[in-house]
Order: C-alpha cells, then sequence, then structure tokens
C-alpha cells in the first residue's frame, strides 16, 4: 500500500503543478482519481483522467504540459494523438509511473468545482470536476463496455452515496450479468490490490451485494 500512498501524493502534486502553469482552468478531472481525491472513494486509483475544454489550443496544452513535467520529473513518454493528449513520468519518491490521459473530444457533461485532496499529504487543488450524477453515467457506460470490476466498485460507491442508477432496463441487466461474470482473481487480485485490508475483507466476503439488489430491485419494478 505504501507505494499507492506515494502514488497518491504525486497526483496531488501533479495536480499543483498543473495548476501553477495554468493547465488547470482547460481541464475537466473526472474518472476514479477524481472520485478519490474529491469524493473519498474508497479504493486507489493510478491514473489522471480529464477532458479538454472546447475552447482550449491542445497543442498549446499538450507543450505546456510536456514541459513541465520534463522539468520536475522523469517524463518516460508523451503523445499528442487525434483524440487524447497522453504523458508517463516517474517520480525520484515513487516506484511506478503515473499517467495523464486527456481526452480532446468534449462531451456535453455537468460538472462543479471541488477540492482534490489527500490524507497523506495536507497540499489541496482547486479542480473542475465531473459531478457524482455525470460520473454515475460514465462509469455505467465504461461497465459496459470494458467490463472491469473497479468500475463495478465505482458505480456501488456513487450508489451508497444516493446517486441513481440508469433506468435503462435492458443496460441494468447487463449490467448485472457482467457483475455476476466476475470471478474469485477478480476480487482476490485485481480488485484485491487497490484496497485497503478493512475494504478489501469486506469484498472478499460480500462483492457486490448491495448494488446487485438495487440492480435486480430496478429491473422488476413495472414499466
Amino acid at each position: 500500500m505504501q507505494t499507492l500512498q506515494n502514488l497518491e501524493i504525486l497526483e496531488i502534486e501533479t495536480l499543483e503543478l498543473l495548476n501553477s502553469i495554468r493547465v488547470l482552468e482547460f481541464l475537466y478531472f473526472g474518472g476514479g482519481t477524481m472520485l478519490r481525491l474529491c469524493h473519498n472513494l474508497n479504493r486507489y486509483s493510478t491514473d489522471l483522467g480529464f477532458w479538454l475544454d472546447i475552447s482550449a489550443d491542445s497543442k498549446q496544452i499538450y507543450k505546456s504540459i510536456r514541459n513541465v513535467l520534463s522539468d520536475n520529473y522523469k517524463l518516460t513518454d508523451s503523445m499528442n494523438k487525434r483524440n487524447t493528449l497522453l504523458f508517463e513520468f516517474k517520480s525520484s519518491s515513487v516506484n511506478r509511473s503515473l499517467k495523464i490521459e486527456i481526452r480532446k473530444k468534449q462531451m456535453d457533461f455537468d460538472w462543479e468545482y471541488k477540492i482534490a485532496f489527500s490524507k497523506f499529504t495536507t497540499k489541496q487543488v482547486m479542480v473542475k470536476a465531473l459531478t457524482l450524477s455525470q460520473m454515475m453515467k460514465n462509469k455505467f457506460e465504461a461497465l459496459l463496455s470494458r467490463k472491469i470490476i473497479r468500475d463495478a466498485f465505482d458505480i456501488e460507491f456513487l450508489l451508497m452515496r444516493g446517486i441513481e442508477l440508469p433506468s435503462d432496463k435492458e443496460k441494468l441487466q447487463a449490467a448485472l450479468q457482467i457483475i455476476n461474470n466476475f470471478k474469485e482473481q477478480d476480487f482476490k487480485v485485481t480488485l484485491g490490490s487497490i484496497l485497503d485490508e478493512k475494504e478489501r475483507n469486506y469484498y472478499l466476503k460480500n462483492r457486490f451485494k448491495l448494488l446487485k439488489e438495487e440492480l435486480t430491485k430496478n429491473i422488476n419494478q413495472p414499466d
């Protein structure tokens, strides 16, 4: 867990660095790391995901981020692709890389100002973050397309925060099937590796009991 804690400190430092060059004002923060740093998501997340404001100059944003990362860390990869800006870099304080992915194609989404913080550092950064309701939509679509266990974990987290599931029963049924197909290895290794011991033990015992019950209830509701 120490490596993940150190990586989380690096995530906050990176947000602070992007803020110092006034790049954050053109970025909308989303994904698991946003949920972790802005809403206390109870799992670790290992990359920074953003959407680029439609008014931003993607070439200039790419150049600015590339320069500041090169000046402060060991930049191992950077690409200005058609749909995304990608960066990967290492810090001497962490024995694994951190990745930044910035999607150029802006969605029609809801966002709000939030404070990104971590219990492992005193630094805090103001960000433009997707709302929890928007994250439920995004995470549900991600689960259906990627079939990755951390997306189901995040959906259950959002559900426990009072965010409603989508109303499309076909999507609910598809999501339930995906969740039922997760194996022991998915819970022990894939999910377990990004959870603290207490959370890991809970999910090994209970799996996604709450989420499955809510999905089933919504599927069975009369139209």
